[in-house]
């Protein structure tokens, strides 16, 4: 497992390396630039702006550059907030991000297992039904819709939580981002553990633990859960990139100072070196999801060998 885990994670130096080039040259092939924005810029002043943040060199200087700059940890100085670097940018506002996403990510987790565990179980029940017809409309409602209906109903007709602004140290300026961020991805968990598990306890091992007469919570919890739970742990993955890399619309919705603006609004400005670190951060995000839903497989399910 050990070695598996170090070729896995020296594997991921090379796929950040495609990304990143590939990300280099494919915003600077989009049309525009960083100062077309700019009001009546004489050619004198274009020109020494594009000398000072190096733009006036061939693509492959800037590229060589850059990666010599990255590999020491330095993504560069934005080229639309004066004064701040890219590392300050994404530092300021990606801890909110994460905490957003992550809480999202272990909310929808523990809402959507145990409810599409119990769907499977019981699937007469009317109940079981009902949740796993109204997860459809999780699925379905983007939270551009499902975040302002939230502010509206328990913000200003039954003022329980905050919906605007954010103040560090005060969780109820989050529950509501969160519970938005989390709603298609519990009833997205929801129905795949259903499935999953109708699956597994239709198996041989599940009729041999009941024939032996174990209690019903003993064989759904040790016997079926775990490997029930594969395509679920494969799924988190891209989920809990989805949830922090998704947070733009939440973020604009309730006033939150985090990083997801930053990539669109980079993209907009064609600010490359936000756009790029915004990319390089989820980017690593994502593939370390995947590396640790990877890891858990064999813990799920003995059978799997990874090696």
């Amino acid at each position: 497992m050990l070695a598996y885990t170090l070729r896995r994670i020296v594997g991921l130096v090379p796929t950040l390396f495609v990304l990143v080039t590939l990300a280099f040259f494919i915003i600077r092939l989009a049309p525009g630039g960083p100062f077309d924005q700019e009001q009546a810029l004489t050619p004198q002043i274009r020109a020494n702006l594009d000398a000072a943040y190096g733009l006036d060199q061939p693509l492959g200087v800037q590229y060589g550059r850059y990666l010599g700059a990255l590999v020491r940890g330095d993504l560069g100085p934005s080229f639309r907030y004066k004064d701040f670097s890219v590392n300050e940018l994404i530092g300021g506002g990606l801890p909110l991000s994460l905490t957003i996403g992550l809480a999202a990510a272990l909310l929808a987790f523990m809402v959507g297992v145990p409810l599409g565990a119990w769907a499977a179980w019981q699937p007469r029940s009317r109940i079981a039904r009902m949740f796993m017809s109204l997860s459809l409309l999780g699925v379905v409602l983007p939270a551009f819709v499902v975040g302002p209906l939230l502010a509206l109903v328990f913000g200003i007709y039954w003022p329980v939580f905050r919906v605007g602004g954010y103040e560090p140290g005060n969780p109820s300026f989050l529950v509501l981002p969160v519970i938005t961020l989390a709603l298609p991805v519990a009833a997205y968990i929801a129905r795949l553990t259903r499935d999953s598990m109708t699956e597994v306890l239709a198996m041989n091992f599940v009729r041999t633990a009941r024939a032996k007469g174990l209690a019903a919570r003993r064989v759904l919890l040790n016997h079926a859960l775990r490997p029930a739970l594969i395509p679920v742990v494969s799924y988190l993955g891209p989920a809990i990139a989805f949830v922090i890399t998704g947070s733009l619309v939440v973020e604009s919705v309730f006033g939150l100072p985090g990083s997801g603006r930053f990539l669109v609004q980079g993209a907009i400005d064609r600010d490359y070196p936000l756009v790029m670190g915004m990319i390089l951060v989820y980017g690593v995000f994502t593939l370390s999801c995947n590396l640790v839903a990877d890891m858990l497989y064999g813990w799920l399910d003995p059978r799997v060998r990874l090696e």
